[in-house]
């Protein structure tokens, strides 16, 4: 399973609450799952700029159609920001209809967890 490894865009304060963000995306056909890995890297980019951001990965099994995403945030309001500008609103809501589900978790952990495990990402997934 392809990983992109664990970013640090920006360092948290020690012991500091962090959000963290979770999702797993299943694409309808193997085109939706070659449009969703073609347009990681953009994201990618952005996420790695993004302010607020302590860091992100992203797990892919694109022949199975399955994209996991993990990610820590300075606050619910910083991951709203990212979401919702640069190139991740045109992406989420070009490949919404290749999507036949979806699920996300949302928790607080602290910054010195960081970087995150998979372990508890997968299981608030399933």
């Amino acid at each position: 399973m392809p990983t992109l490894p664990w970013t640090v865009p920006n360092t948290p304060p020690q012991g500091a609450e962090i959000h963290v963000f979770a999702s797993r995306f299943e694409t309808r056909t193997l085109w939706g799952a070659l449009k969703f890995f073609a347009r990681t890297p953009g994201v990618w980019r952005q996420v790695s700029r993004a302010p607020g951001a302590y860091g992100a990965s992203l797990k892919a099994q694109p022949l199975r159609r399955t994209f996991w995403t993990l990610s820590a945030w300075e606050s619910p309001a910083a991951l709203k920001d990212f979401a919702r500008s640069g190139t991740h609103a045109p992406t989420s809501r070009g490949l919404a209809a290749e999507m036949s589900d979806a699920k996300f978790a949302t928790w607080t952990a602290n910054s010195d967890d960081l970087p995150l495990d998979w372990t508890e990402a997968f299981r608030r997934l399933t």
